[in-house]
């Protein structure tokens, strides 16, 4: 499961780790073949059953590798890890719910370039899907291996959708606004009873990051400056939400949201039938068998203003990699390939959690595609039409300056789009450089 904490604390987080750490000292690489043994400290920010997952793998790793000890600290965020790093006691694998830090440990050296082992035990990145060895270097280092993704796509209300008369799932954002209008209920008093589609950038999982493919918005140019302003694909997904939140009535729903119930609790509100579509990933999956098995649900891609571009949906992960004060770097790398490039414990992980795969033949694994609605999300994380945010040396700067022009676009206080996104691309790039 991939989770995100507030981009404006991850950011400074990761500003004071470049700041004030030492230089990272130079890893000198073992000779091919060279035996590994000792204890490794793994980092992760799971917690009760999917820390249990972990554990269960983990100890398969040891049983193969039985000079090797791990030990594993769970529930450490990425806060937790990076403080530690810049602290010089940090652990030996982190484990992070987030590419936005890519650029930043690559460039910072927080997390050391994997490329020299790569390169000494002949691993064949080609086995790698496409899109997470994009989101796993920045800059010609490759400091981060993939651990597992996650393909944001659409969950809808399936009784819902009948008592409304709705065939299938919307596949174009207009649909979406035509259905969303169909599901709603009001109260008498023209409050907010029932939401067919709660459009608020700053709900649940509706970031810019996972909206963004449905309309094809590019959030970089190939200089690493802001690409907001002028990509006009922006402005459309703007556009189309604002279009949706007027006719909600922005405050009827701010209202309606703060009632709601937190996103991974039993009260999450696709769950209690309070939202009838909503945004969300493959460990969705997992969270609905467990704490509402009755949910009569559908999954699909998500809906994009052109039908050609349908099928994709928006596609990150969980990362790993080696402190740059590792202990046991060897050590690490050994557990690091296990996990991420063995495809019988890709493929393990991939059940035991409900998130999507990441080698070739652990993404083709029979076992994973007997469920359909899983089969959904492994389509979405395939199809060409899927995005994810590119990494910035500024880490997760740049989406957390927008998300701020949001939030005021959203509450109707941009009169002007267009200039508001310049002002955004200006706010972007000042915040970049000094990232950098």
């Amino acid at each position: 499961m991939n989770k995100r904490i507030p981009y404006a604390l991850f950011a400074l987080t990761l500003l004071t780790t470049a700041a004030c750490t030492p230089a990272p000292k130079e890893t000198k690489i073992a000779n091919p073949g060279a035996s590994v043994s000792g204890t490794v400290e793994l980092w992760h920010f799971f917690a009760e059953r999917e820390a249990a997952a972990i554990d269960t793998v983990v100890k398969d790793f040891e049983a193969s590798h039985p000079n090797i000890k791990v030990t594993v600290k769970s529930g450490q965020d990425d806060s937790k890890v990076t403080q530690a790093i810049g602290a010089g006691n940090g652990p030996d694998i982190g484990l992070s719910y987030s590419t936005d830090i890519v650029g930043k440990f690559c460039s910072s050296g927080a997390w050391v370039d994997l490329n020299p082992y790569l390169s000494r035990d002949k691993v064949d990145l080609n086995q790698l899907n496409a899109t997470t060895r994009q989101y796993t270097e920045f800059g010609g280092k490759r400091c981060a291996m993939p651990f597992l993704a996650d393909a944001y796509g659409m969950f809808y209300n399936k009784d819902m959708f009948a008592k409304a008369g709705i065939a299938g799932p919307p596949k174009t954002l207009d649909e979406l606004t035509e259905d969303a209008k169909k599901l709603t209920v009001r109260n008498p008093d023209g409050s907010l009873k029932t939401v067919g589609f709660l459009p608020l950038y700053d709900f649940y999982e509706n970031a810019a990051a996972h909206l963004a493919p449905a309309t094809g918005a590019k959030w970089l140019t190939a200089d690493g400056k802001s690409a907001i302003g002028a990509d006009p694909n922006w402005k459309t997904l703007l556009n189309w939400q604002k279009s949706l939140v007027d006719w909600y009535g922005y405050d009827k729903l701010t209202k309606f949201k703060a009632g709601l119930g937190d996103e991974f609790s039993t009260d999450n509100a696709f769950q209690k039938g309070q939202v009838a579509i909503n945004i969300d990933a493959e460990y969705r999956l997992a969270f609905l068998k467990d704490q509402s098995p009755a949910l009569k649900y559908g999954v699909a891609p998500l809906p994009t203003a052109d039908s050609a571009g349908y099928g994709g949906g928006y596609v990150t992960g969980n990362i790993m990699g080696i402190s740059k004060n590792a202990k046991n770097p060897e050590a690490a790398w050994e557990l690091i390939k296990y996990l991420t490039t063995d495809d019988a414990a890709v493929t393990k992980l991939a059940g035991l959690l409900k998130n999507v795969p990441t080698t070739t033949k652990a993404i083709a694994d029979p076992t994973l595609s007997s469920d359909p609605d899983f089969k959904t999300f492994i389509d979405i994380f395939n199809n060409p039409n899927s995005m994810t945010t590119p990494p910035s040396a500024s880490g997760p700067a740049y989406q957390e300056t927008f998300g701020q022009f949001l939030t005021n676009y959203q509450a109707g206080k941009v009169k002007d789009l267009d200039s508001g996104l310049r002002t955004a691309d200006q706010q972007i790039n000042s915040v970049m450089q000094l990232g950098g």
